[in-house]
């Protein structure tokens, strides 16, 4: 006969509501502070206080304390015994180099690995596609208009390019290289961050996702392959003309 077994008043439960309503704060605080230096509000070198995000974001400092932890190993912000937290210092050439030859390895193998896509993933590159594509005309309008183009924008044509790629990545085969292309992620918004925001390239950006998409659509993985090494091999170039 099994005895029904007694909670130990010395261990009591979790209370996993709690767990759960904490991790989602953390996760609010840390998405925050993520656009504020997307944004680029806070300038590269600058200092960021805890106590003084915690009061922005009008939370406590642990939540705070803890999402810069997690900025830590992105690499978005760097922290200095005695001194803090700073945001971290633009990338150099070198390390943008090193950036693109990383997201080119996983994402040529990304490709090979889609292909041939199924009907139901290839209509869904089709709309990530059709979405950067307008997402770039809207970029070319208001540039037509303004000197400067706001985050909102920015933001906007830069999730629609992501968008793009994390479909080829989603329906690779292998979710680990996914998980790596998703960790890369934050420095490569930090690479664009060390460019201005330039988006000097969303025509040839635009191109080479529709050379990418047709050789897809035909199944060919070995033009697949060539034309993603040659769109980020072109995003490389591009980035180190301009920085």
């Amino acid at each position: 006969m099994t005895t029904p077994t007694t909670p130990n008043p010395a261990r009591p439960e979790p209370d996993l509501g709690r767990t759960v309503e904490r991790r989602a704060l953390r996760d609010g605080v840390y998405d925050a502070i993520l656009e504020l230096l997307l944004e680029g509000r806070v300038k590269p070198g600058a200092s960021l206080s805890i106590d003084a995000l915690a009061r922005q974001l009008g939370v406590s400092p642990t939540p705070v304390r803890e999402a810069m932890v997690q900025l830590e190993h992105t690499g978005l912000v760097t922290r200095a015994a005695l001194k803090g937290y700073r945001v971290a210092s633009p990338l150099s050439a070198d390390r943008m180099s090193e950036l693109v030859d990383a997201r080119t390895i996983l994402e040529v193998a990304a490709v090979r690995g889609a292909v041939p896509m199924s009907d139901a993933a290839l209509l869904e590159l089709k709309a990530a596609h059709s979405d950067h594509v307008m997402a770039a005309e809207y970029v070319k309008r208001v540039r037509a208009t303004s000197d400067e183009t706001s985050w909102p924008v920015i933001r906007r044509y830069y999730t629609a390019d992501w968008a793009f790629h994390r479909v080829i990545l989603h329906h690779c085969g292998n979710q680990y290289l996914l998980q790596l292309a998703e960790g890369l992620s934050p420095q490569v918004h930090r690479m664009r961050q060390s460019l201005g925001h330039g988006l000097t390239d969303v025509d040839q950006a635009v191109a080479e996702h529709g050379v990418i998409l047709e050789a897809i659509a035909t199944g060919d993985d070995q033009r697949a392959e060539d034309a993603m090494r040659a769109h980020l091999l072109g995003v490389r170039a591009r980035s180190l003309a301009e920085s």
